[in-house]
């Protein structure tokens, strides 16, 4: 099963929008409140504990309805679940005065110094009992009463009636308002045995994403025109950072607003060409980039920012629901060598790959490719691995770094 987010588009009258702003502004405050006493119990409590301390005076002080204070403790557990597990994936590394050697500590909660705060109005609501379909309308409760109002569902409209509807969250985003429904589907389950391709994926700056296949086949997906226009937001946010001025703050946050949600369209756009491509028994290989870091050291800090960053945990998500949805899977390697190693005779050399003309050479056996088609034939050997059950990673058998 695979589960994924429909976005609604609510078209509520002038009263009903005053209604739903009235609902997420008071479940922000109840889940605001619910944050500081969980933070001062040092993260202890439990739903039922949160239920037995704090419902009937979140009730009172906020008027939110039985479902929605009780949603409000999750909301709460559930963010502070995730801040746990961004924790974990981001030690924190400091230089050990007495070895000289770097100190990588696994951090917690703990390390949170105030409670977290949910600044942007929202409220969570639960399938039938917070909110329901009714007769080609949606049908919403408020703090007041139960409303009933216009929707669109642009591009969503095939999975009302596929998936289980579950609970969604109310949010209002440029003076409009959306519902953000999760929906789970019952998709194709991938089987070795149905296999069609395996498929190597490397990805970068200069090229997002490199692809090789078991035929053969390269392909590359360009990011010259990604790093220009990073580099046109840069300069503009630089330019209403040095004005300062209320105006140029909220230019500012809307800017910001626009490129993440153009990189989320380019990340869309590249994951949904894969999967249509490869289609059904498809395995997309790609590497584990958990702690790895771009070396910003090597880039000019003038181009820095546009050249060493890019939401590939993003395409990672993409590419895994739009995947499991074609009966396809996404598989993550160990990244080590993946740059370094001669697809045709195995040997690991660092010094094979020519980052300045972004060519690999392989002195044992001569082979010479471009270097991110390197990392995306290694990447699939390792894919092809996986699939036949044997190592998913390289071995150093030759190196000249020394």
């Amino acid at each position: 099963m695979t589960t994924i987010t429909l976005k609604l588009r609510l078209y509520p009258t002038s009263n009903q929008a005053n209604l739903l702003d009235a609902t997420m502004e008071q479940y922000q405050l109840a889940s605001n409140l619910v944050s500081n006493y969980y933070f001062e119990h040092s993260f202890k409590p439990k739903q039922s504990d949160l239920q037995k301390s704090l419902y009937h005076l979140i009730r009172d002080k906020f008027g939110l309805k039985a479902q929605m204070t009780q949603s409000s403790f999750k909301t709460v557990l559930a963010r502070y679940k995730t801040v746990n597990t961004q924790l974990g994936r981001k030690p924190y590394k400091y230089l050990d005065s007495k070895s000289g050697k770097w100190v990588l500590v696994k951090r917690n909660l703990d390390w949170l110094q105030k409670p977290i705060q949910f600044h942007r109005p929202q409220c969570d609501l639960v399938s039938v009992r917070d909110w329901s379909f009714v007769k080609n309308q949606l049908s919403i409760n408020t703090l007041g009463t139960r409303e009933k109002m216009n929707f669109t569902a642009k591009g969503f409209e095939e999975y009302l009636d596929k998936g289980k509807l579950g609970t969604a969250k109310l949010v209002k985003s440029q003076g409009h308002y959306f519902l953000h429904v999760s929906c789970t589907l019952d998709n194709p389950k991938f089987e070795k045995g149905i296999l069609k391709h395996v498929v190597g994926l490397d990805r970068g700056l200069r090229f997002l994403t490199t692809v090789y296949d078991e035929q053969g086949n390269t392909s590359f997906v360009s990011g010259k025109n990604v790093i220009a226009k990073r580099r046109k937001f840069k300069k503009l946010r630089q330019q209403l950072q040095s004005k300062g001025t209320k105006s140029a703050k909220r230019r500012l946050k809307a800017i910001n607003q626009r490129e993440n949600r153009w990189m989320s369209d380019i990340n869309h756009q590249v994951t949904k060409t894969l999967v249509d491509t490869y289609g059904t028994g498809t395995v997309f290989t790609i590497e584990d980039l958990t702690n790895v870091r771009f070396a910003t050291e090597k880039v000019s800090k003038h181009h820095r920012y546009e050249q060493v960053s890019w939401a590939f945990y993003q395409f990672e998500q993409f590419l895994t629901y739009k995947a499991e949805l074609q009966g396809s899977t996404v598989v993550k390697v160990d990244a080590h060598y993946t740059s370094q190693r001669c697809p045709k005779c195995g040997s690991i050399d660092k010094s094979a790959r020519n980052h300045g003309t972004h060519e690999y050479h392989c002195e044992y056996c001569g082979y010479t490719s471009n270097d991110d088609r390197i990392g995306a034939i290694n990447i699939q050997l390792l894919g092809t691995n996986w699939v036949t059950d044997k190592s998913t990673s390289f071995k150093q058998v030759k190196s000249n770094e020394e």
